[in-house]
């Protein structure tokens, strides 16, 4: 079989391939088409390539094909971040490994990925940084090649001994030169050498989910020796771990990464750079590396990373992006919810919403307080209420979850029956309300110190909504000329709709539009005041219309259907009492005062002339503030993909208008809806 050398290019493309997984899998098929392969079925010609899946039991037809007509073969494997499930239950790969020289687990011959590691210099400072951050965001995300697990469920009291089981059969062990016995010998090995500390021994992914067999079973558990079969984090297991066995699994190349020095009994990728305790050293391996070299080179230059969002490839960053987003929603929502204070037109988005990402679509609707919270506890399910809907009754057993919409909502409104592109969801209150903490305080007060990839993350974020003005509902509205205004000082004034559950919540002295207004004059009799009614109220459908009149006399221009964010543009400062308009003011970099207590005000980053919660002591950056508004405390759906993502997805579809437009049965609703204004609490 000939391989491609590391300089050459293949004359040609095709990719003959006899294993069906290449032709049914379209994931598959198209990164390696992004790669530059045909995939293809027949013989192959000269300078075709053959394709196998690794060292699969249907690679031998490719390795016959391959000898007979003397073509090279690429293997093909899953990257070592896969996926949320495993392939077996129909989730396709974030990325793949294509390898002209061999395969990365079997020892017994040279792979790309081994080249790489023994040759490339791999000192690039720009390249070890990446690692390093990479490394460091799948820790603190709980990422692994699978991900179904809850990172919640409680680890073992540390310390112990962790033995790593693995699939019976799989490819990775003979390859790796073990075998059966080898597990046996690991396991005698760890009780040798630990013999009064506890074994703990880690079943694989498909083995707790009922796919394969593992090596192990409750025949090898004792007085000191204990299956771990709960989906627990790897990297919780990995941290109370005094030492760790491996043969081959991938979970031994974490071990590493989390700071260990595994004892390895064959010989993975990961074996003989000086960063295990090796059995059975591989001969061909004698250069050290560090974990960030070894990171680099299997992480970042080996594999071929797929966007799914974008269908292109990518860099590892954006897969820990996806994953991140994929994995968070999974662990969240796997177990379903019975829901409640949910109005008939958001059933849908929100079954949709909270069933993206491999989870059946289980909610239970039913808006009866306490009848939900009995049947949340009785069925073993959290409780979700809207938040504005939440009454004492729904607080029982049952783990309680408030739901609102994110802060990137839509283009268009909640009264047009726009469904979110964001919602939040918050098990301690929720962050409109400064009466009680919220997740979001939590977030913020852990934000203060950011790592540095994460304030390059929320960074990225704010020049982005910086150059393209978005904001909460992105309108479609004007951009108001204030060319004819008195020079000198500019305030915008952004109105409210005055039932709103922030103005009953986060406002005292100053809780309605008019009053805001008065209030605003008479602190700056000589601004420009340009006055911003709210689109619900404007449109009819909520309260707090002011009158032409009283607008006259207060505001210099009241800015009708105007475009909130190109108003930020052309003045100098907003006065708010809680609008979401001050947390987009600040982001585009103009001063804000509050008059009540929305969730970006007593962090320093506003003048507060509101009653703002003592404990708000924390003072974050406007990076920290955003990474954790719009980064960790939201979720965000995709509607092109229908699945979870991050908000890096949501941004774009906004900014290229790559959304899914109302059917025509909601468009009519809406405009009932308008119709029907005073009767407008049936669907709020």
């Amino acid at each position: 079989m000939k391989s491609l050398s590391a300089a050459g290019k293949p004359p040609s493309r095709r990719l003959c391939v006899y294993n069906g997984g290449f032709l049914t899998q379209p994931r598959i098929r198209r990164i390696l088409s992004l790669s530059g392969w045909k995939v293809d079925v027949g013989l192959p010609n000269d300078g075709d390539w053959v394709g196998t899946w690794g060292k699969s039991p249907t690679s031998g037809r490719g390795e016959w094909v391959s000898d007979w007509k003397d073509s090279p073969v690429l293997r093909v494997e899953d990257a070592f971040l896969r996926s949320v499930l495993p392939g077996r239950e129909g989730e396709p790969p974030l990325g793949l490994l294509l390898d002209d020289l061999g395969v990365h687990f079997d020892s017994s011959h040279p792979s790309r990925l081994e080249q790489i590691l023994a040759e490339n210099p791999l000192d690039d400072t720009a390249l070890l940084n990446r690692a390093r951050n990479a490394m460091a965001r799948l820790q603190t995300a709980q990422l692994s090649k699978y991900n179904a697990f809850d990172p919640a469920l409680p680890c073992p009291d540390a310390p112990y001994v962790l033995v790593i089981d693995q699939t019976l059969g799989d490819a990775s062990i003979p390859h790796a030169g073990a075998s059966e016995g080898t597990f046996r010998d690991m396991l005698v090995e760890a009780r040798l050498t630990h013999p009064y500390d506890r074994i703990l021994i880690k079943t694989h992914p498909e083995t707790q989910r009922g796919h394969r067999q593992g090596y192990y079973g409750t025949e090898d558990e004792s007085d000191h020796v204990h299956l771990i079969t709960d989906p627990v984090s790897p990297w919780e297991l990995l941290s109370g771990a005094k030492a760790v066995y491996t043969v081959s699994s991938g979970m031994g190349f974490e071990a590493i990464l989390a700071g260990h020095k595994p004892h390895v009994f064959g010989q993975p990728f990961y074996a003989g750079w000086g960063l295990t305790q090796d059995a059975h050293p591989p001969n061909r391996r004698g250069r050290s590396l560090t974990r960030a070299q070894l990171f680099a080179g299997a992480m970042i230059l080996y594999p071929s990373w797929y966007d799914p969002y974008r269908d292109r490839l990518c860099e590892i960053e954006t897969v820990i992006d996806t994953l991140e987003a994929r994995a968070r929603a999974w662990r969240e929502d796997h177990q379903g919810y019975v829901a409640s204070g949910m109005r008939l037109w958001k059933r849908k988005p929100l079954t949709r919403f909270f069933s993206a990402q491999g989870t059946a679509p289980s909610m239970i609707f039913d808006d009866t307080a306490g009848r939900a919270a009995e049947g949340a506890a009785l069925v073993g399910k959290p409780l979700m209420v809207w938040a504005g809907k939440e009454e004492p009754e729904h607080r029982g057993e049952a783990p309680l979850f408030r739901v609102e919409d994110g802060f990137l909502r839509s283009r268009g409104l909640g009264a047009d029956l726009i469904p979110p592109l964001s919602l939040v969801r918050d098990d301690l209150g929720i962050y409109y309300d400064p009466t009680r903490e919220s997740r979001l305080e939590h977030w913020i007060t852990a934000r203060v110190t950011l790592p540095d990839y994460a304030k390059d993350r929320a960074d990225r974020l704010i020049s982005q909504l910086r150059a393209a003005k978005i904001g909460k509902y992105n309108l479609a509205r004007s951009a108001p000329d204030l060319s004819h205004l008195p020079e000198g000082q500019r305030i915008l004034v952004p109105g409210q709709v005055e039932d709103d559950a922030s103005i009953r919540l986060g406002t005292t002295e100053v809780s309605t539009n008019r009053a805001l207004l008065q209030r605003v004059r008479q602190d700056n009799p000589d601004a420009t005041i340009v006055y911003k009614p709210h689109p619900d109220v404007e449109a009819g459908l909520r309260e707090g219309k002011i009158s032409e009149d009283a607008a006259a006399q207060l505001a210099d221009l009241v800015a009708h259907d105007a475009d909130p964010m190109a108003l930020l543009d052309q003045v100098d400062a907003v006065w708010t009492m809680t609008s979401t308009l001050g947390f987009e003011a600040l982001i585009q970099g103009v001063d804000v005062t509050c008059l009540g207590a929305p969730f970006y005000a007593g962090w320093g980053l506003t003048r507060d002339l509101g009653d703002i919660p003592a404990r708000r002591s924390a003072r974050p950056s406007l990076q920290a503030l955003v990474h954790a508004a719009l980064i960790d405390y939201p979720r965000y759906f995709d509607p092109v993909t229908k699945t979870a993502c991050p908000v890096e997805v949501v941004l774009d579809r906004l900014i290229a208008g790559d959304l899914p437009h109302p059917g025509r049965g909601n468009r009519m609703l809406a405009k009932l809806q308008g119709l029907l204004a005073s009767y407008a609490y049936l669907w709020r």
